[in-house]
């Protein structure tokens, strides 16, 4: 994928009712932990996939075919690239979520359903509900090593790549303890997701809670848990939220050492 390529491709997979891509597809076309592609016909894009390198891990994902051409190996050609560009750099293990209509390639390209995202969505909180912790505070810089720690031990694969650019005053909260490290966080991408970390269920809901007070009076917020995640998806529903949508998380290759019940969102489900 090139940059001239952004655009077409964003537009084509927004007829498809794929929703806006634009800002990711052009953040994946530059970025260099990153390896993106498309399938063209007669000049056209119709066809997307990407894999992103964090570390031991990749996340294959945005495969997405243009309906006139489906059926006809397209989305099977452009899940083995972002593979086999994975693999390449030396990735041993790769994730995706999966949409029931491509569960059954990517099961027959070696992926097994490891565990299931579960999407929660919430409204937005009034000023009666009182203010946000007062644990909770804009990124500094020097956070960063404290958050790409956490980070780590939550995934099992290594997203400095991603944190070190999005991480911000202005796009990232961190909730802190006695001594003013980040005991979880915060971080949201340019086209809205956020990466949630926090291996307390307290510390989640706090983070949460104050996303839910800085959204606007009409504003709604989601995060994403996994189905280990147990305790979180029952504190998170006696919070109010409710379950939005829900979707299997595949892996192929070594086992990573993680910590599902500290992950609470995503930056979005190709790239994890």
């Amino acid at each position: 994928m090139s940059v001239e390529d952004v655009e077409p491709a964003a537009l084509a997979i927004l007829r498809d009712d794929w929703g806006d891509r634009r800002a990711h597809l052009a953040f994946a076309a530059t970025h260099p932990g990153i390896r993106a592609f498309v399938a063209e016909a007669d000049g056209a894009v119709v066809g997307t996939g990407m894999a992103t390198l964090n570390g031991p891990a990749a996340w294959i994902g945005t495969v997405w075919v243009d309906p006139a051409y489906r059926r006809h190996g397209l989305g099977r050609a452009l899940t083995a690239a972002a593979i086999e560009a994975a693999e390449g750099a030396g990735c041993a293990t790769l994730v995706l979520v999966a949409t029931e209509a491509g569960r059954p390639l990517y099961e027959s390209m070696g992926f097994e359903v490891q565990t299931r995202y579960r999407i929660l969505e919430a409204t937005a909180l009034g000023p009666e509900s009182g203010p946000p912790d007062r644990r909770i505070r804009p990124y500094r810089e020097d956070d960063l090593p404290a958050m790409i720690a956490l980070d780590q031990a939550a995934t099992g694969e290594d997203r400095a790549h991603l944190l070190t650019i999005f991480a911000s005053p202005t796009t990232t909260r961190c909730l802190v303890g006695g001594d003013d490290r980040p005991r979880g966080f915060v971080v949201r991408a340019p086209w809205g997701g956020g990466a949630t970390i926090a291996p307390d269920p307290e510390d989640a809901r706090a983070i949460l809670r104050a996303r839910r007070l800085a959204a606007g009076p009409s504003g709604r917020v989601r995060a994403g848990l996994l189905e280990a995640n147990v305790v979180g998806l029952e504190r998170l529903a006696s919070d109010g939220w409710h379950r939005s949508w829900e979707a299997p998380r595949l892996v192929r290759g070594a086992p990573l050492v993680w910590q599902p019940a500290a992950i609470w969102g995503q930056f979005n489900h190709a790239m994890g």
